[in-house]
């Protein structure tokens, strides 16, 4: 069996995860929003609120991840 090299994902490939965690993001933020109306435990909001900002900051990692290899392609192409 011949090892296989690991790839760092590609444009489309991230894109693909941000929408998905933009998606999972909407539903944390609906589920807020549906906890907060019931005037329900504050333990669980604030559970849900962690999770979502985890999402949030993952979004960001890969957005200065994309933007990172961008810059690195655009010096390397004025080379």
């Amino acid at each position: 069996m011949q090892a296989r090299k690991a790839r760092k994902p590609g444009p489309i490939e991230k894109n693909e995860e941000i929408e998905r965690l933009y998606l999972e993001l909407a539903s944390f933020n609906q589920r807020i929003q549906e906890l907060e109306k019931q005037h329900l435990e504050a333990s669980t909001i604030e559970a849900l609120k962690a999770s979502a900002l985890t999402l949030a900051r993952q979004i960001d990692e890969i957005c200065c991840s994309a933007a990172s290899t961008a810059n690195e392609l655009t010096r390397l192409l004025a080379k």
